[in-house]
């Protein structure tokens, strides 16, 4: 980077705290950062992070980075409590990375416009380990000019940043990533329940799959590595979140007047899920809904 930014960085959970990592070891960039709780603060101290006290800390920052649980977070962080919009000093940039409804988006976009902020949605798609990596897609929507601004932070976090269009625009993409991540994994877990029970072993079950019309990302990942091994941790997606970002999808298609009945589908075995007290845990744990059902 020929010009360093005073980047600041707000949430750092499970996909933050790798990308805030990723920022300070790559950018040249002093980085502050704050979250609620202290490990996150204490173990990015070894890579450059300066730990501020507050959010109001960040209001001299140029560009603003939010990596937050939820779209109400975010609109509390940003316009209700000790709000970021008449904190943040002009002429700055704010940048949601995780996943918010569209119409907040747009929303946001105006409330900093007023303030001569300028605003981007950049939500974030694949892996824990991709954020590790640095190797994340993530899709933006804002103007065009914000976009080839930030553009070389974000490709510092993943491989694959791609413009989308106006404000919200990022954040329609993935959601509609999701929804049809979601409902992928929902038919391996129906795929690999009943080939189990009609005598057939999961993992050879899954590699014929992966060398024909149904393989995919999920199968591969989700299937192979989270699936088969049982391996539903809580430090990963867990299904609480995939649940509401299937709210957040279902919203829109109501919006546009459709009958989602797959994403139906798919919420109503997270709120199962949920249910069974398996919230915390990484969402493919859907299956143990559908191992323990009967007809």
């Amino acid at each position: 980077m020929t010009v360093e930014k005073r980047i600041g960085f707000i949430g750092l959970g499970v996909m933050g705290e790798p990308m805030c990592c990723n920022l300070s070891l790559k950018s040249g960039c002093t980085v502050s950062a704050f979250d609620v709780r202290a490990e996150p603060l204490a173990r990015l101290a070894e890579s450059g992070v300066r730990a501020a006290d507050s959010i109001a800390e960040m209001a001299d920052a140029d560009i603003i980075f939010l990596s937050l649980p939820t779209g109400q977070v975010v609109r509390e962080v940003c316009l209700e409590v000790e709000p970021l919009v008449d904190q943040v000093r002009s002429g700055a940039t704010v940048v949601d990375l995780g996943t918010s409804p569209v119409a907040l988006a747009r929303e946001l976009e105006g409330r900093f416009a007023a303030r001569d902020v300028a605003f981007a949605d950049a939500p974030v798609a694949r892996t824990r380990s991709a954020a590790v990596s640095g190797t994340l897609s993530i899709m933006v929507g804002g103007r065009r000019e914000v976009f080839d601004d930030i553009e070389p932070l974000l490709q510092l976090m993943g491989e694959e940043v791609t413009y989308c269009g106006a404000a919200g625009m990022g954040q329609l993409v993935k959601i509609m990533n999701n929804m049809v991540l979601f409902q992928t994994v929902s038919a391996l877990a129906e795929a690999l329940t009943i080939g189990q029970r009609a005598g057939m072993e999961g993992d050879r079950l899954f590699s014929v799959l992966s060398k024909g019309s149904a393989d995919s990302f999920a199968l591969r990942n989700h299937g192979m590595k989270a699936m088969l091994p049982a391996n539903f941790p809580t430090d990963a997606f867990p299904a609480t979140y995939a649940r509401k970002d299937l709210d957040y999808a279902l919203e829109l298609a109501q919006q546009v007047g459709l009958d989602a009945a797959g994403a139906e589908l798919v919420r109503e075995r997270l709120d199962r899920a949920i249910e069974a007290g398996y919230g915390e845990n990484y969402f493919p744990v859907l299956l143990r809904i559908l191992e323990a059902s009967r007809t």
